[in-house]
Order: structure tokens, then sequence, then C-alpha cells
């Protein structure tokens, strides 16, 4: 196998000769998974007893398939041998025990492309998995990827943001598990026997976050008669600078979950929480995402500028009025900032046309993220529920509880008996619902969000045309 330097990776980055999705096993790779996933159950078993269950030997056959294309791709990707070589080993188990629960820990211990952050390269991915914010089942998924990784962003996370399990990605092809709003692979959501004792990458894809980004903002802008500087109005146009924008700011984010005054590890350990804890943590990473940005721009990086603007524009309009309202905690985060900036005379909705003074909303976004980091610290001294009861405060200083919230009532109206997680149970599923003003995006952009499921950067360039 030969690889060639490109003049798109970075220094010393190299790129197959062969893009895999152009070789004729990953056609077959993936028409076998996707014959194999209608057979599995939602924990990634197939009951072979089922009325209309297929065979064992049809189920093999597919099996084999998928086999015998990972060992044709395999050479083009000599980086992750040892991976190829420990899946088809876990292929062969999940077949030889009859297709029940599968198991692909040997796999995944070995799959680290953390470790080989060059940008270009690209990656086979194969796992039963479920996609976050996609497909909840345990299904057999393939998706081949692609590592940005440019020098600019490399200096930072070596000299800035350590953020070494942190994976900025692009989707190449997949499978219909991907054909979905998830823009993420967490090593979280594969079948495993049992968890690792700590898992070692995480990939988000920011072309699929720069695509949905553009084409949101785009009809937000258009529908709210929102005039963006010049400077912002190339995020909407240009792919590549959006990807740029997107692939720091989830660097930053990701890592701001594991800096500060932190309660006690907010987000990484799965807690039963009131769901606007949830939505306070990321607005937290985000504000802080743009808090950095700001000293970026002011040191020579155009991306630092190009996040301020992405950080605000996505949090007001996509994040409100995307998914469902049950316990949305990234769509309240959304609608806290926009009421921060609102009732802070930052934003204006006047005469039907919204507007921003982006110079006060730098400022007052601080403000807000020094509350919400106030409340962490000072939620160090608090007992877990004092520290929900004082955080609920600060969401509904600025947004309006829902008529019929128990927690609005305040801590008499609870049953303060319980533990804490059992509280839980009294939260809205709607705690915060939306405005006026969201009732009525919301029902503006639905289709615009609808045709964001599945996007990617080539899926937006040829919609575009």
């Amino acid at each position: 196998m030969t690889e060639t330097f490109s003049p798109a990776t970075n220094k010393g980055g190299v790129l197959p000769a062969e893009p895999v999705v152009s070789h004729p096993a990953w056609s077959e790779l993936k028409d076998a998974v996707e014959k194999i996933r209608p057979w599995q159950s939602k924990d990634g078993s197939i009951d072979l007893e089922a009325e209309d269950a297929p065979t064992r030997d049809t189920v093999e056959a597919e099996v084999d398939r998928v086999i015998a294309a990972i060992e044709r791709i395999a050479p083009l990707l000599p980086y992750n041998d040892a991976y190829h070589r420990a899946l088809v080993g876990d292929l062969r188990r999940w077949a030889e025990g009859g297709f029940a629960v599968p198991d692909f820990l040997d796999s995944l211990l070995v799959f680290q492309p953390a470790q080989q952050r060059v940008d270009g390269r690209q990656h086979l991915v194969v796992f039963p998995m479920y996609t976050q914010n996609g497909n909840p089942d345990r299904n057999l998924e393939a998706v081949v990827l692609r590592m940005v990784w440019p020098d600019w962003l490399a200096d930072l996370e070596r000299t800035r943001y350590d953020n070494p399990l942190f994976l900025g990605i692009t989707f190449e092809d997949f499978t219909s598990g991907y054909d979905t709003n998830s823009a993420v692979l967490f090593p979280e959501t594969i079948a495993v026997r049992e968890a690792p004792e700590r898992f070692t990458w995480g990939g988000i894809f920011c072309d699929r976050e720069a695509a949905r980004f553009r084409r949101v903002i785009d009809a937000a802008c258009e529908v709210t008669s929102l005039e963006l500087p010049e400077e912002a109005k190339g995020l909407l146009t240009d792919q590549e600078r959006a990807q740029q924008t997107f692939v720091l700011w989830d660097m930053v984010h990701d890592r701001t979950h594991s800096h500060g005054d932190l309660p006690f590890d907010p987000f990484m350990i799965k807690q039963r929480q009131p769901f606007w804890m949830y939505g306070l943590e990321e607005l937290r990473c985000d504000l802080t995402a743009f808090h950095e940005a700001v000293q970026l721009e002011a040191d020579g990086f155009p991306q630092g500028r190009d996040v301020q603007y992405a950080v605000i524009l996505e949090r007001l309009f996509r994040f409100p009025v995307t998914g469902e309202r049950n316990r949305n905690y990234d769509g309240l985060g959304g609608q806290l900032l926009f009421a921060y900036l609102h009732q802070n005379d930052a934003l204006r909705w006047r005469d039907n046309k919204l507007s921003i003074d982006w110079d006060r909303a730098r400022e007052v976004t601080v403000r807000l993220r020094e509350e919400i980091e106030t409340l962490y610290r000072e939620g160090i001294d608090r007992p877990k529920l004092v520290h929900w009861l004082k955080a609920y405060e600060l969401v509904s200083a600025y947004l309006a509880p829902h008529p019929g919230s128990t927690w609005a009532k305040g801590p008499e109206a609870l049953d303060l008996s319980l533990p804490p997680r059992k509280l839980v149970d009294a939260v809205h599923p709607d705690e915060f619902p939306l405005s006026m003003f969201y009732e009525a995006l919301a029902r503006k952009l639905r289709g615009v969000i609808a045709s964001t499921k599945g996007i990617t950067a080539d899926s937006a360039a040829l919609a575009a045309a």
C-alpha cells in the first residue's frame, strides 16, 4: 500500500492513496450490514427462534461478507491492523455464540484513534452500537470517517487546551444508524460485556454540525430578518470555515466538562438530576468556549471570532426548537441565553425584526457565565437538593416555569422526606416551556430542521446546487 502526501494534511500527515469508500469492498460491507440490522433486537442480539427470523446459515453468510470486506479494506489502513484483527475475532465469536447479545470489548480496547491524530487520516469503524440522538438500538453499524486535525488545532491542544481524547472527524459514508441527527461517535454506545476502566477517545462530526448550522441559521436569519455582520455571513456560505469553527468549539467545550469549580464531576458520572442541571452544564461549557474564543481572536486566530458567532447563533436559533420538549436540556440552555441577552438589552425584537448588539452580547455572556460559575463554586458547600433549588432559582429568574410545576412552588411543595433522586420525578416534562417568540420560530423552522436529518457536507452542497 502506498501513501502520498497531500496539501490538505498537516505537516507529516498522510492519506491513503485510495479512499476507503471508493473501494468495492466498502459497498459489500455496507450492504451486508444493512441486511443484518433489521434482524437485530434492541440489545443487538438476533432471535433465531422468532417466527420471521432468518436461518442461522443466512445470518452467518452476511457476517462472512462483513468479515471478507473488512479484510479487503484493511490494507488501506495499516495503522488500524490490530483493531481490524480484533474486530474480525469479535464478529466470529458473535456468530459462534448464536448471535446472542454482542460483545465487542476486545476490538474496542484496541481501537485507539486518539493516539494517531493525523489530519486527513481515514478510519473504518464497525461496531454494534446505538447512535446518540439517532438510533436507540444497538445495531451493527459501519462508518468511514476522516480525521480533522490541522496544525493550528494540534498546536492549541498541545499548548492551551489539553484534550488528549478528543477527535474532530468528518463523515465519508455510513450505514443507517447515522442517517439520523447523530453527530457523535462515542465508545460508551458500543455493546460490550463490561465497561472498560476508562474510555480513551470521543469523536464529534464537525461536518454534520457545520452543515446543519449553516442551513438552519440561514433560514432563521431570513425568518427573523436578522442582519448578520459581514464577517459572520461567511460562516453560512463556507463549509470548510464552519467545520474549523465547530472543531475548535467542540474541543474546548469537551474539556470544560472536567475543568472549573465543579460540584462533583457533574457530567462524567451518570447521575439522576433535574434536566436543568444538565442544561446549565452544557451552557457553561459553551460559554467557556465563547470566553476562550474572545481570547483567541485577540491572539490572532480567526477561528476564535467565528466560534463567538457560532455559539450565540446556534444556541439562540437551533437548540431551543430542535427535538422534543420532554426534558430538553440543550433547548433550555438556548432559551436561557436568549432571555438573558434580551433582558440585558443585548438582543431586541422590535417591529417583527431581531437585532443583536454584538459588542454588548459579548459583555452580557460573560456575566451569565459568571453567574453559572458562582452557582457551581458555592454548590461545593451545599447539599445536593439545595444546589438543585439554587440552580432552579437562577433559571427561573429569566425563564417562566410551567404553570403546573411543583418545583416552581418552592421546597414546601416537595416531599422532602424523599431522597433527591426521587424528587426528580416531580420535574415537569417541559419545566420551562417555549416563549411566544420560540413557539412561532419553531413552526417556521420545523421543515428546515427536519431536512437536516443525516446531513453531511456533501449532501448540503448537493442541496445548495
